[in-house]
């Protein structure tokens, strides 16, 4: 791995490969090898590695010569001295810290090139039909595709949910509230999902992270085909020099959606199989109008479970054995399951509640379909994973009034700390901004595992100003 300063590091394995897992490297060789015995058996020795130091040894052959220059980096020394610095030729002691300071660039005559080049407009411009820039990027906790990250429940902690954001003017410009479910559509295409209202933009800007695509965002176009995630959206239009994506400029509109039915079912599941139900239940989810599927929780859980929550708008209820087959997936139907139906009204409202021997009551899982009132007040019991104070059965009830307070937002994933606790923390540390970031790491311990959160951390230090 070479990281953004050009450092080299050999990055071992933290456990024994699984089953029939293997190296990346190896797959590779074998699949290249038997294309080779059909269609060029002469190049099948291209691939005859048989270690991953082969595989380095080829990889430094390819750059001698050129400005990253490794011919002097040896398998033994990554592994006595630890990472290196590119370029390291051959017959040099150590990697170079900064580059150019001859004078010396990477061109026959040595000589920098700079480039002038003309401000070009954004291939589509806002318009009356389209009259919002969307732009797109990725989220503090997650990584592109999310193919690893995203099956984390803790790293949606701090962005917990897919969602539009807006500024507030154009918010209630367009009659839409936080949390309403709106169509974001551009010539490509069209996606549905929440609004909400952000602080970062400005009017006729909106946002939505790269990352929400099919594998969290799902619903129905209308003409029996699937929506696609936000790639659905963005322009394929490129700079014809670096060959970079116009994705973050796209012109869309956006139009606020009457979709009344709403669904959210949540549920503590085997962490053995929560994966692959997530997998399993995605083609369900086409039944509504949208829907959001994501993992919750620190996974996993004492006893082993990883949590899944599903939330989904329609405008009209969908047909009883699609919800049916999702209840069953979820564990929200048979026995231990209290429910309540309201035929009149189109609602059901089940709990799977857990009870120990001493008959201690605990929520496992809720499914709140046609109304979803109360969801918040039921996943704080069920984050909590405490002994129920009351019995379970009145937790059915959704206009009792017990709501939850707003959850306060998680700011550090790895220790699970609060918006909250820190501010909590903070009122008892005066002083200036930095003794106070101190102060939060050494009683909290947040801001002292990966650093993610310590941009955050800074600025909820910062004194507030004095009011004249």
């Amino acid at each position: 791995v070479t990281n953004s300063e050009r450092r080299i590091s050999r990055v071992r394995a933290a456990v024994p490969a699984p089953d029939q897992a293997r190296a990346d490297w190896a797959i590779a060789a074998d699949l290249a090898r038997l294309l080779a015995a059909r269609i060029a058996p002469e190049r099948a020795a291209l691939f005859a590695w048989e270690s991953p130091e082969a595989v380095w040894n080829e990889h430094r052959a390819t750059t001698r010569g050129r400005d990253l220059d490794i011919g002097g980096l040896s398998w033994p020394m990554l592994d006595a001295r630890g990472p290196q610095q590119w370029p390291l030729a051959e017959g040099a002691a150590a990697g170079r810290a900064r580059l150019y300071e001859d004078g010396v660039f990477a061109h026959a005559d040595g000589r920098a090139r700079f480039a002038d080049v003309a401000f070009a407009p954004p291939a589509e411009a806002r318009s009356a039909d389209w009259p919002f820039t969307l732009n797109t990027g990725r989220l503090r906790d997650q990584w592109h595709g999310m193919s690893r990250t995203g099956t984390l429940g803790r790293l949606y902690g701090h962005e917990g949910e897919p969602a539009l954001e807006m500024h507030a003017q154009d918010l209630k410009r367009l009659h839409i509230a936080d949390g309403n479910w709106v169509r974001v559509s551009s010539r490509r295409g069209s996606i549905v999902l929440p609004a909400r209202s952000s602080e970062a933009l400005r009017p006729n800007q909106v946002f939505i992270a790269m990352h929400w695509g099919g594998e969290v965002l799902s619903g129905s176009d209308g003409a029996g085909g699937t929506l696609a995630g936000v790639n659905a959206l963005t322009n394929p239009a490129f700079c014809p020099q670096s060959k970079q994506p116009e994705l973050k400029q796209a012109a869309v509109r956006v139009e606020r959606l009457d979709l009344p039915w709403r669904l959210a079912a949540t549920a503590w599941l085997p962490a053995e199989r929560a994966l692959a139900l997530r997998e399993a239940v995605k083609p369900l989810l086409a039944a509504f109008d949208g829907a959001t599927l994501l993992p919750f929780g620190r996974e996993p859980d004492a006893r082993g479970r990883l949590g899944l929550v599903l939330r989904a708008a329609a405008a009209a209820a969908p047909a009883e054995e699609s919800l049916l087959a999702l209840r069953l997936a979820f564990g929200l139907d048979g026995a231990g399951v209290l429910a309540y139906r309201d035929e009149r009204r189109g609602r059901l409202r089940a709990l799977c509640v857990e009870r120990d021997a001493s008959g201690t009551e605990t929520l496992a899982g809720f499914w709140l379909a046609g109304d979803a009132a109360g969801e918040a007040a039921l996943r704080e019991l069920l984050d909590a994973g405490a002994a129920l104070a009351r019995p379970a059965r009145e937790l059915l009830w959704p206009g009792d009034g017990r709501a939850a307070a707003p959850r306060s937002p998680q700011v550090c994933a790895c220790l699970g700390v609060s918006e909250a606790a820190i501010r909590g923390a903070l009122g008892q540390c005066p002083g200036p901004a930095a003794e106070r970031v101190v102060h939060l790491q050494a009683t909290l311990k947040c801001g002292t595992q990966c650093g993610s959160c310590l941009p955050r951390l800074r600025q909820l230090a910062e004194p507030a100003p004095a009011l004249a």
